[in-house]
């Protein structure tokens, strides 16, 4: 199989694993543009009647962004036009849209970690001119310098950032206030939490984190290991999965299972939001366009009762807390017709800075300094969470090497494998991809 046929799988395959997400990744549709902010859109019209489509998946973090998009950019004979869709549909739809000479949409969401392989597949616009010709207008410069950074490929910007995602521990207040319980620094703690939990009756599996067994495992995974200051990958491409941290990692995700739902393999975020909601769950981790809605009244009758905290590190001696960062943003496809210039001022318009004052507290807008504790319930954790993180490993066959080794880790956690197995196989398959 081809190196680029394998992108184009891992894409499908593992845009899920950055965002993760972040950036609440995989929420249902919703419709209507409710969540619009009315911006400035100057972009120059074409001649006749034109339709941009846009494609993002619908979340309380994503909406806002694409709602104000749509509502202030549509005008004239311009409509601006974006169709409810799930997390899943919309990676399906990106692959389909990017494989051919001619795509069904003109602007896309993407994330950070798909970035290099779609950077070195051509499948997306470089935007370092567009961005230096209306920074000053839509004040560009204000977005964070590292989230440009995350959206960048061999010296090249290829997505304009939106916002960004990263763990963030929901935990019971509560509970935690009854048992006399410290927020988790560890793993460790978190067990011992977990055992006094299973000890006082509340519940059987107090610790709920997304590990579909298709997908979420695998951006795990690699948190762990990232706490533990590895990857698959080094800074160099060598494939790193036959290390002593790749196994800690492992034994490590093992050491936390006596304590999940048995059938935590099936479960995505969305599972681990309801496990929240309903009283199964005391301690989850997810991404932070999550940590919203558990806020809500409407979603739970638990919500005065959720706390929010930076997430655990594997061990005492871990030099980074268990946690990705996922970056979303805006690109313009290379198989678009449309004008360059006018996608990239809509783009701009929706990360503008009244539509990202106005994302919060859903979403973590991408200008600096915007999420604090004051405006945000979880905003101090996330913060704590991005000054805990792993910088990132950089490169094209991270995302391949992801989608192959998904079902191990998962044969793993189900003890089809033992960890010298797992790893041995991971590594195999990671200098397949490497060549």
């Amino acid at each position: 199989m081809s190196s680029t046929r394998k992108r184009a799988i891992a894409f499908v395959a593992t845009a899920t694993l950055g965002a993760l997400a972040l950036s609440g990744c995989g929420a249902g549709s919703r419709t209507g543009n409710e969540n619009a902010t009315e911006v400035a859109c100057d972009y120059t019209a074409p001649e006749s009647a034109t339709t941009v489509n846009v494609l993002a998946y619908n979340s309380s973090a994503i909406d806002p962004f694409t709602d104000t998009m749509v509502s202030s950019c549509t005008k004239d004979d311009v409509t601006v036009k974006h169709d409810p869709i799930d997390f899943g549909g919309q990676v399906t739809k990106t692959t389909a849209t990017l494989a051919g000479e001619t795509g069904s949409y003109d602007i896309v969401e993407t994330y950070g970690f798909v970035i290099p392989s779609l950077a070195v597949d051509d499948k997306l616009v470089p935007i370092d001119d567009l961005f230096a010709e209306y920074a000053d207008k839509y004040d560009l410069n204000a977005i964070s310098e590292s989230m440009r950074q995350g959206m960048s490929y061999d010296g090249k910007l290829y997505a304009l950032p939106m916002q960004a995602q990263m763990f963030v521990m929901a935990y019971r207040t509560d509970v935690f206030d009854e048992l006399g319980l410290e927020v988790p620094q560890t793993f460790d703690d978190m067990i011992a939490a977990a055992e006094a939990i299973k000890a006082s009756g509340k519940m059987q599996y107090p610790i709920a984190l997304p590990w579909l067994a298709t997908a979420d495992v695998t951006t795990s995974f690699q948190a762990v290991m990232n706490s533990l200051g590895s990857d698959f990958v080094d800074a160099s491409g060598n494939v790193t999965l036959d290390t002593s941290e790749a196994k800690e990692a492992l034994q490590a995700m093992q050491s936390l299972q006596p304590y999940m739902d048995p059938q935590v393999t099936t479960f995505d975020q969305p599972k681990v939001q309801q496990q929240m909601y309903n009283d199964t769950a005391a301690m989850s981790i997810m991404f932070s366009g999550r940590m919203s809605d558990l806020t809500k009244a409407e979603n739970s009758k638990l919500s005065e009762n959720f706390g929010f905290a930076a997430p655990p590190k594997v061990s005492s001696s871990a030099p980074y807390l268990y946690d990705r960062l996922s970056i979303d943003g805006w690109s313009i496809p290379f198989n678009t017709k449309l004008d360059h210039k006018m996608l990239f001022e809509m783009m701009a318009s929706a990360v503008s800075e009244d539509a990202s004052t106005a994302s919060v507290p859903a979403a973590y807008p991408a200008r600096e300094g915007m999420v604090t504790a004051d405006n945000s319930p979880y905003g101090q954790a996330a913060n704590d969470s991005i000054a805990g993180v792993m910088p990132p490993v950089v490169s094209p066959i991270l995302a391949p090497i992801s989608n192959e080794i998904t079902p191990i880790v998962a044969q793993f956690l189900a003890g089809g494998l033992s960890a010298d197995e797992a790893t041995a196989q991971m590594q195999a398959a990671g200098e397949q991809i490497a060549g």
